[in-house]
């Protein structure tokens, strides 16, 4: 009697995945140094027969994580985006931190960071704990016509938004106009904050201002408690004040406004 073996159909895709993601990862790391390669070299250092190399080469040009000019090959624009993007969020995060701490003292209320990816917003921190369980989370996603992160953000990104000078832009953004009315974009801009009640969360009112200086916004932060307590006309000074002190803080040549002293009374929630 004859045995048959059968293998797994899974583990073997598993073992394929997994083989094709080592040789794409130590093909890429051969462009660390920032040097232009031949097919040959990238053949030799990975030691992957000419032919894989070539093969892998063609579809990672394709896709836009490797350049090829004339004979050689280089890091493409995929990585050098998603780096840059990498870095300008940090930056972002560095310079938001201590203010986002200084208006959740001051107001008492769940403080969020956030940037826009596509139609939605991209939650980069959160500060505070309230009454109400909310949906934000660090990382998480919501659709930005539906918060006041989003519809801040939405007013004032034309095409690209990036931080100043590094020269890196964010991926581009959708057309304000497609997702908010004409005279609620206007209502945003002019005044530079954005409110929202209710549109996401029942119970939830929240005020948000973007960070920017009129011509270019890398981000949004607001204030979020329950309808009862968040006071959308009286936190939009200290809301605007926070998300100016966010931007001068990545412009080091001007200060930082205290914002405790914008906030006539602490709120709780």
């Amino acid at each position: 009697m004859i045995s048959m073996h059968c293998e797994d159909p899974m583990a073997l895709d598993d073992e394929f995945s997994n083989a094709f993601i080592a040789r794409v990862a130590g093909l890429l790391d051969e462009f660390h140094t920032g040097d232009r390669l031949t097919l040959s070299e990238l053949s030799t250092r990975t030691g992957l027969p000419r032919s894989s190399t070539h093969r892998l080469l063609t579809q990672l040009v394709e896709h836009g994580w490797v350049s090829k000019r004339g004979k050689t090959y280089a890091l493409g624009r995929t990585p050098l985006e998603w780096g840059a993007l990498a870095r300008n969020r940090d930056r972002l995060h560095r310079a938001a931190h201590p203010v986002l701490h200084d208006l959740h003292s001051a107001t008492g209320l769940v403080v969020h960071l956030a940037v826009l990816e596509g139609g939605d917003v991209r939650y980069v921190d959160k500060i505070g704990r309230g009454p109400l369980v909310l949906p934000s989370r660090i990382g998480g996603r919501q659709p930005a016509h539906r918060t006041a992160l989003g519809k801040a953000l939405l007013a004032h990104t034309r095409l690209h938004a990036s931080l100043p000078a590094t020269g890196c832009t964010y991926p581009s953004a959708p057309r304000a106009e497609h997702l908010l009315s004409r005279n609620e974009i206007a209502h945003i801009r002019e005044r530079r904050v954005a409110h929202e009640r209710e549109e996401s969360v029942p119970g939830v009112a929240c005020v948000a201002a973007p960070i920017g200086n009129g011509q270019t916004c890398v981000g949004a932060l607001s204030v979020t408690g329950p309808v009862d307590i968040v006071d959308t006309v009286g936190l939009a000074t200290p809301v605007r004040l926070a998300a100016r002190a966010v931007w001068r803080a990545l412009s080091p040549s001007e200060s930082r406004p205290h914002l405790t002293r914008s906030v006539g009374q602490r709120t709780s929630a």
